[in-house]
């Protein structure tokens, strides 16, 4: 991957301006008030630390140019949610954004090769959907993102769609007291629902087993097919909690069946 090319996405990364800390503050006042010229000034001031996150990379065989827009997503979501009351640098911030968002680039283009043309096409639709969401203030439909670059409304929703990658069950959604909630747990169990797979494995006698409230937890996630985020909220207690003691309930009824 060669970093050391001067030009970026067309972008002359020799010339790339760099700001004082006067002027980060001041800009992201403006920011915050909802000026989008400083904004795209502050952007354009943070392009050096998105081109030094890249040589991290240096040993992928992606192209420089790919980096370099995904690490431009990454500066811009770490502008979007920067906090300015904490004591903390914006560049702190922003690196471990871009970085984040360059390993899941990394990770999702593994499997399946993309055509630069469709990477291009979604890049700029990813653009003019954050442009017309701040602008507007709303959602904007694909008809408004086609007019907006220009392009066919087919044409964007093939590149979108060719870019995404299939996610995993076992996807780690976030982690609790020690506990990691997966996808998987967030999906409503429809299948579990049938009698006859009660039946089968003789799952009324193994619920006698159960305490109370893994008794609650076991009948509304296999027998009513709630996620673990609704029965959370039905029992009220944190997901965490539901899942360890659905976890326990589960190893409890396991071994009586066994």
């Amino acid at each position: 991957m060669a970093v050391q090319k001067v030009e970026i996405c067309g972008v002359n990364t020799a010339k790339l301006p760099l700001l004082k800390s006067h002027e980060t503050e001041e800009l992201f006042k403006k920011i915050k008030q909802g000026d989008m010229t400083a904004r795209e000034q502050f952007i354009k001031g943070n392009l050096r630390l998105v081109l030094s996150v890249i040589k991290r990379f240096s040993s992928t065989n992606e192209n420089v140019d790919d980096l370099f827009q995904i690490g431009c997503i990454g500066l811009i979501k770490a502008i979007d949610n920067f906090d300015t009351t904490l004591n903390v640098k914006f560049s702190t911030y922003a690196v471990p954004m871009i970085i984040g968002e360059i390993r899941r680039f990394l990770r999702d283009n593994s499997s399946i090769r993309v055509s630069r043309s469709l990477k291009d096409t979604a890049y700029k639709a990813i653009y003019a959907r954050d442009y017309l969401t701040r602008k507007n203030a709303l959602e904007p439909t694909i008809a408004e993102i086609a007019t907006e670059i220009g392009m066919t409304k087919e044409d964007i929703v093939y590149a979108l769609d060719a870019i995404q990658s299939p996610l995993s069950l076992y996807e780690p959604v976030y982690t609790e007291g020690g506990d990691t909630l997966y996808v998987m747990d967030q999906i409503s169990d429809k299948k579990n629902k049938e009698s006859r797979w009660v039946e089968q494995l003789s799952l009324t006698e193994a619920m006698k087993h159960l305490n109370e409230r893994e008794h609650e937890i076991v009948t509304l996630r296999f027998f009513e097919g709630k996620t673990q985020m609704e029965v959370a909220d039905m029992i009220g207690i944190s997901q965490a909690q539901v899942s360890r003691l659905e976890k326990n309930a589960l190893r409890v009824m396991k071994d009586y069946l066994l």
